[in-house]
């Protein structure tokens, strides 16, 4: 089991970004960390043990010290921390300090996720974000220092007017910083974004998205780093359990305003309402949710889509008798190969076409 922690608090608002977030404004920041903490206590089984937790954003490096350690000694009353593996923290560089950086390793945070996106001082710009390529580095810096055992970098490609030159300097940056894990995402414009709003659906160029997802393969491999998922890549074995587990299709709770849960068949997701949910959650009952049943031909399409993304592969019981031909033509295109016990691996081009290929597989 898994369990995710969605704090949804920003600087300022990314362009590109859908998730459900909101800058700080007055936000009641104590009264929020102690909601989420009654919603663990009163949605999760008393003694809930996860495998790993992911507190995502938004921005959770925005949370004081103070803040952070009310909701920590929260969860704590409710959640199990004897079973847990790994524990995510999306931080921003700007955004900390060593002092911050100390703390969380001292919580037992072992993983942080900068969200650099960029080494280049324009597309930053572009992207509104508000730090410098110098202080990523300082942040990567500050991270070791605080004795932080992991560190993920968050990259985008394809970003408008990004060059092949520009994302080739990126991923060198990158790779110089000596990550534990890096993330390269496609950059695809979302409705309800203001780059929707500004260069429309259709803006991606497929060239471009091809050659960019190549050189980071060809670059990142070359490094060190195995292509576990098509948009991840470990150094070590450092590879994302939570992520991995999402991926896989395994169950999690969600906390927070706007997260999302799955639990035996059933999923949930909570208001997207900052104030909504802590004053329900103030008052001791849960915040407004919606939840439906997963049908068994819902639950294999998407994990069809999920597990093709990764160098796992499709296990057997999710192909049927009439895929064989269609598996046996992938293989002979070069798209994909089967394992001795029965995956289905899509290879470096099929990757490029794993939408396509979990579609065909649907059929």
């Amino acid at each position: 089991m898994h369990l995710y922690v969605h704090i949804p608090f920003c600087l300022r608002i990314c362009p590109y970004c859908a998730f459900y977030k909101h800058m700080l404004g007055r936000s009641d920041l104590e009264g929020f960390v102690r909601a989420v903490a009654e919603e663990a206590r009163l949605r999760l089984p008393q003694g809930y043990a996860p495998q790993t937790i992911y507190f995502g954003g938004g921005t959770p490096s925005l949370l004081s010290p103070k803040h952070l350690d009310i909701l920590v000694e929260g969860l704590r009353r409710t959640v199990a921390f004897s079973q847990l593996r790994e524990w995510s923290f999306e931080s921003n560089p700007a955004t900390f300090t060593t002092a911050k950086a100390e703390q969380w390793a001292r919580l037992g945070i072992n993983r942080v996720s900068l969200g650099a996106q960029s080494f280049e001082p324009e597309l930053l710009k572009l992207l509104g974000r508000t730090h410098s390529p110098q202080q990523i580095e300082q942040s990567v810096a500050m991270l070791r220092a605080a004795g932080i055992p992991q560190v993920n970098i968050d990259l985008m490609f394809s970003l408008p007017g990004q060059s092949i030159d520009q994302w080739r300097h990126t991923l060198e940056c990158t790779i110089a910083q000596s990550p534990d894990h890096i993330s390269t995402y496609n950059l695809t414009y979302e409705e309800d974004t203001a780059f929707f709003d500004t260069f429309g659906a259709e803006a991606n160029d497929e060239e471009t998205d091809v050659a960019m997802f190549t050189l980071a393969d060809e670059l990142l491999t070359a490094a060190g780093y195995r292509h576990y998922e098509i948009s991840n890549f470990a150094r070590n074995g450092m590879i994302s359990h939570h992520n991995l587990a999402c991926w896989r299709g395994e169950d999690y709770y969600g906390l927070g305003p706007g997260a999302y849960g799955t639990i035996n068949g059933t999923r949930y997701r909570n208001t997207e309402d900052t104030a909504a949910y802590t004053a329900a959650l103030k008052e001791g009952h849960l915040p407004e949710f919606t939840q439906e049943r997963i049908s068994a031909a819902d639950r294999r399409t998407e994990l069809l889509g999920l597990r093709l993304r990764t160098d796992e592969g499709l296990p057997p019981e999710l192909l049927r008798p009439q895929d064989t031909a269609f598996t046996a033509m992938l293989q002979q295109e070069g798209l994909a190969t089967m394992t001795a016990d029965g995956r289905l691996l899509l290879t470096l081009q099929g990757r490029l076409l794993a939408d396509e290929i979990a579609v065909q597989l649907l059929s």
